[in-house]
């Protein structure tokens, strides 16, 4: 069996076009084409007009490229903070229920008082805390664990919501 090919990056195709890629490119490569043209599609219409199925996809790229490469700690420094509001609900919603419960646990471990937003998140994020940096540290480490790859997951989600993920427009 041939190695499958990387996409590129996103060149305009439809939402269909992209998904009747998956047996001749990589399913990471193909997902972040499906990050890539929701992000342009946000920056011509606005994030909050996305679809909640869109939003779903930006948030587990999200949560997956910064856990990967700073642990939860950048997820929640970094401007992928505003999907922590939605995460463990895309989490469930693609079937990574065991990622949903780590990720929700990270988040309680925050310590914030009242509801999750950007603001409160960067208030608890400024405060050093050795405790905080630990436990964040140590989900890190669970991640890696149980996290595996997400963009099957992902990609078998945008198939069965492909109506409600539209790329262009």
């Amino acid at each position: 069996m041939s190695e499958k090919k990387w996409l590129d990056g996103y060149s305009g195709q439809t939402t269909i076009e992209l998904i009747s890629l998956q047996g001749e490119y990589q399913t990471d490569s193909i997902v972040l084409a499906f990050e890539e043209a929701l992000d342009q599609k946000a920056e011509r219409i606005g994030q909050s007009r996305l679809t909640a199925d869109g939003k779903v996809v930006l948030a587990i790229e999200a949560l997956e490229r910064e856990v990967n490469n700073g642990g939860y700690g950048q997820f929640f420094i970094n401007s992928s903070k505003s999907y922590v509001p939605i995460v463990v609900d895309a989490l469930s919603r693609i079937g990574c229920s065991e990622v949903a419960l780590l990720t929700q646990h990270v988040i309680d471990a925050l310590g914030i008082d009242g509801q999750v937003t950007v603001e409160a998140i960067d208030s608890v994020m400024e405060e050093d805390s050795d405790k905080r940096d630990e436990k964040l540290g140590e989900c890190d480490e669970q991640y890696y664990k149980v996290a595996g790859d997400l963009a099957g997951p992902l990609l078998e989600f945008i198939k069965k919501n492909k109506l409600g993920i539209t790329v262009k427009g």
